[in-house]
């Protein structure tokens, strides 16, 4: 059985009993980071004996996982452990639980720590929907297109970044999804210097301009406010789809673009074909 064990995001006692059992009883321990993960067992009073510690992460995966698997074929079980917080999210585990399955072992996951769930319950905005999109890209370009991408999805995006980044990435996501865009930056969670910056995009694009961040970062973003359509809006860009297909078509496509009932926009149509 292959486990794939939460652990804290920094503060050591937010562990389950569950994952200390697992860590004290696993055959074979892997981890993202071995040091952190040794230190976290230290610091629990889990001796490790004599059992192997596997270091598997982005760059040594595909070497790894064979090591793990010869040991789950061995029918030895093998614990997991990212960096911190939950294997899977934005984390190098993907494969391996993939190539684990397919070999027929078991795998289990045992709940615990997340920052993404941690920086929501924080947030203080809205989380009975939310969008968790990982790192955006590094390059400018790359990441406002990448912002645009979002500009529809209902709910709170959710987003990690680093601190050198997270000034422009704030900077970007203002001009390209609305500096009045409510938004929060979520730091050092659990952490001695645990904080959570509120404000609009806009007003955070200025403290950024003034202060450099440090620690592990979570961004939210509310989701934007409805747009006013207007008659006379409504009206101009029924004209311009008239021009290429029929009432129904515009009035079937404003209403998907705006969001208006279909029937108002129809009704705006048979006026402007009145003589």
């Amino acid at each position: 059985m292959l486990y794939l064990l939460a652990t804290p995001l920094g503060t050591a006692r937010d562990i389950t009993l569950r994952t200390l059992d697992v860590l004290a009883s696993a055959d074979v321990l892997a981890a993202e980071d071995t040091r952190t993960l040794k230190k976290l067992m230290e610091i629990h009073g889990i001796a490790l004996g004599a059992r192997p510690v596997i270091s598997y992460h982005d760059h040594n995966g595909a070497r790894a996982r064979p090591k793990l698997l010869e040991a789950l074929a061995a029918g030895k079980s093998v614990a997991y452990a990212s960096e911190a917080g939950t294997p899977m999210i934005a984390d190098p585990g993907y494969h391996l639980v993939r190539d684990v399955q397919a070999a027929g072992f078991g795998v289990t996951s045992l709940p615990g720590p997340s920052a993404v769930i941690t920086a929501l319950t924080l947030g203080g905005l809205p989380t009975d929907v939310f969008t968790f999109a990982g790192f955006l890209p590094n390059a400018k370009a790359a990441r406002r297109k990448a912002l645009a991408g979002f500009a529809d999805i209902e709910g709170t995006l959710v987003f990690y970044e680093s601190p050198k980044r997270v000034a422009g990435m704030i900077a970007d996501a203002s001009d390209i999804l609305g500096a009045t865009r409510e938004a929060r930056i979520c730091r050092e969670l659990t952490k001695k210097f645990e904080e959570v910056i509120a404000g609009s995009l806009g007003e955070l694009s200025e403290v950024l301009a003034e202060r450099s961040l440090k620690g592990e970062i979570v961004v939210l973003i509310g989701k934007g406010a409805p747009l006013e359509v207007t008659q006379e809006a409504l009206q101009e860009a029924l004209e311009a789809l008239l021009q290429d297909m029929s009432l129904r078509d515009a009035a079937d496509k404003l209403a998907a673009d705006t969001g208006v009932k279909r029937r108002k926009i129809y009704q705006i149509g048979l006026e402007l074909q009145t003589p």
